[in-house]
């Protein structure tokens, strides 16, 4: 037999054993629920003996059975979904969070593996090595307790959480807001309102161009929207009404305070904006947590 022959012969007995190793895995998912239900039906006859070794049997093939289908068909849940492709213009990040905080002074750490997304929130009044509270545009919450800010004619609305997977954005003054978010052991800040109860808010506050960020609440779930793009900011309130969320708050941006990130559900970390020499500058930032 030449040496060729031999190859293909052992070339054919692989295919034949992976084909019947593929059939006999087939037959093992159809026949296991069968034996368990024909076991389960004979363990009501006979002595007790009987019934507990039937019993045990059946255990050993349900577990058997969870073993091979949870090897098989086991789905790991993201801890954010994002849509970068139906929507016009946008990239929508949902996080699947238990709380949210206002992190204030240092941003949070990637290797705090709670943490699934954060990005820049309020305003930083200054640009000053140190930080301060009073640095930061609008009184806040953070871990629960009530902190006053700088002054801030931008603050239209703000945004709280109350510790209790409920949340709340507001249109207009704040401080009975971020009394309650205190209150209940939760967070809260104040921004600049895009969209309130399905309404843009008018007069548009800025201009210029530059990839724009808003927090948002859709259908019911929080959602962090970025522009695909540098667009003019009527260009992204435009897009804006076309997600058509119930309300949108900005979120602060521009070159360093964009840095922001997410965890996959493999624990890798996803830069959206890289940071820049001005990053160190920022001052508090919104905080999902698995």
């Amino acid at each position: 037999m030449d040496k060729q022959t031999i190859i293909n012969l052992r070339n054919e007995n692989k295919q034949n054993f992976y084909f019947k190793n593929k059939r006999m895995k087939t037959i093992l998912y159809i026949l296991l629920p069968l034996m368990v239900a024909l076991l389960f039906c004979c363990s009501t006859d006979g002595s007790s003996d009987q019934s507990k070794e039937s019993s045990d049997s059946i255990t050993d093939l349900h577990n058997l059975s969870v073993i091979i289908h949870t090897d098989c068909f086991s789905v790991k849940t993201p801890l954010v979904s994002f849509d970068d492709s139906t929507v016009n213009g946008l990239i929508v990040y949902y996080p699947h969070f238990s709380r949210i905080d206002l992190v204030c002074g240092n941003m949070p750490s990637k290797q705090d593996t709670s943490v699934i997304f954060c990005a820049e929130a309020a305003f930083t009044h200054k640009i000053i090595e140190e930080f301060k509270h009073s640095n930061i545009d609008g009184d806040h919450v953070s871990g629960g307790k009530r902190f006053t800010g700088a002054m801030c004619e931008n603050n239209s609305g703000a945004f709280a959480w109350f510790g209790n997977s409920t949340w709340e954005f507001i249109y207009g003054e704040n401080n009975e807001l971020l009394d309650r978010a205190a209150l209940a052991g939760g967070m809260g800040f104040g921004q600049a309102i895009i969209i309130y109860n399905g309404k843009i808010i008018r007069p548009l506050w800025r201009n210029g161009v530059n990839q724009y960020r808003a927090l948002c609440e859709k259908d019911g779930h929080l959602c962090i929207v970025d522009s695909r793009q540098k667009v003019s900011y009527e260009h992204f309130v435009a897009l804006l009404e076309d997600f058509a969320p119930t309300h949108a708050l900005y979120l602060d941006m521009g070159s360093g305070w964009n840095h922001s990130w997410w965890r996959d559900e493999d624990g890798m970390i996803h830069e959206i904006h890289p940071a820049t020499d001005s990053t160190r500058f920022c001052t508090n930032w919104l905080t999902f947590y698995k």
